[in-house]
This record gives C-alpha cells, sequence and structure tokens, in this order.
C-alpha cells in the first residue's frame, strides 16, 4: 500500500517554546523528521512558504499553511494528499528512522484507523487511516483517538517514531540518537 504521510511545521519564531524558543532547533527537528519519513512514504508538509525551500530540497511536497494551528495544518493536508491511505506525523521527532516509519505504516495497512502514542502514552505521535481521518491532536490525545475508533499499533517505546521531544529532558534523553541537524543544533 502507498501511504503519503502529512507532516504539519509550525515554523514560527514560537515554534517548540518548552524547548527555549529556538527557532533553528525547531527547524532542525523537522527537517530530520521529514528525511526519516521520505525514506518510508511520499511526504506532504504543511508549512509557512518562508520554509518551503528546505523541505523541498528533501523531496516533499509543500503546502502552505494558511493558519488555523495544528487542526487546520493538519486539514489541509489531509485535502492535499487526495483520495490515498493518509498518515499524519508530528514534526517532533528528530530520533525516527524510515524502518520505524515503513513497519508501523505496514501494520496501519491491515486497519481502517490506527495510531502511535507517544513515550509517556497520553499523546499522539502518528495517527494512519485506509479510509477517513478523525484527527484529535493536543494534550490527551491518544485516548481521544481510541475514542475515535483509532487502534493502537505495536511499536516499541524505546522506537523514534514514539519520542516525540517537547522539552529539553526528552531531546537530552535522545542523547546521539537524534539526525545530523538536530545535533548541530543542540544546546
Amino acid at each position: 500500500m502507498q501511504w503519503t504521510v502529512v507532516i504539519p511545521v509550525k515554523g514560527t519564531p514560537s515554534a517548540k517554546s518548552r524547548l527555549g524558543g529556538s527557532a533553528a532547533l525547531a527547524h532542525a527537528i523537522a527537517l530530520d523528521t521529514v528525511e526519516a519519513a521520505l525514506g518510508a512514504a511520499s511526504v506532504i508538509v504543511v508549512t509557512p512558504a518562508e520554509n518551503a525551500a528546505d523541505f523541498e530540497a528533501l523531496g516533499a511536497r509543500v503546502v502552505a499553511d494558511t493558519g488555523g494551528g495544528l487542526s487546520g495544518a493538519v486539514a489541509t493536508g489531509i485535502q492535499a494528499a487526495g483520495d490515498v491511505p493518509v498518515a499524519i506525523l508530528l514534526g517532533d521527532l528528530p530520533a525516527l528512522l524510515s524502518s520505524e516509519l515503513s513497519a508501523a505504516l505496514a501494520e496501519a495497512s491491515t486497519l481502517d484507523r490506527s495510531f502511535v502514542p507517544d513515550a509517556e502514552g497520553t499523546g499522539t505521535s502518528l495517527i494512519a487511516s485506509t479510509t477517513d481521518h478523525a484527527p484529535a491532536f493536543g494534550a490527551g490525545s491518544a485516548q481521544r483517538h481510541r475514542d475515535a475508533g483509532y487502534e493502537r499499533l505495536e511499536v516499541s517505546e524505546s522506537s523514534g517514531l514514539r519520542r516525540d521531544v517537547d522539552t529539553p529532558d526528552q531531546l537530552a534523553a535522545l542523547g546521539d540518537r537524534v539526525g545530523p541537524r538536530t545535533r548541530t543544533r543542540q544546546p
């Protein structure tokens, strides 16, 4: 099954404010995430126009984020993908490996709707659907996705697919497992 992965990327100076507000670090994390995703599927990045060139240079298709926060960006990406199986991947997974995403998408191909929780088990790093989506990202999203009919994919807690980065401690815990751009931008 051929998947399209939509990755919303905030791309503003306030991106990753809990991580210290470094726009350069947030951008590096997003680039590493997109590059890993491209090894597993076609990718649409939803981001402000000023960020387009870096993602296009990697081989991603870029769609302009016209506002509406994360929910708006996700809806824009789903619409841009068209009538194909679509996965929504958050852009803050600097330790993600292409093989991890490929394995998750292979399992997702057998289900109508599926999700991968973050390492804490309360948030969501990926949702996938072979039919239609009911995204519910934000605090407590893992339970909301379950309630919307998404089935949990069996992904190891140590997988880069579950290791989203919102705080300096989360980034530090990944050590040298992060992608090359993130590694050079770490504080």
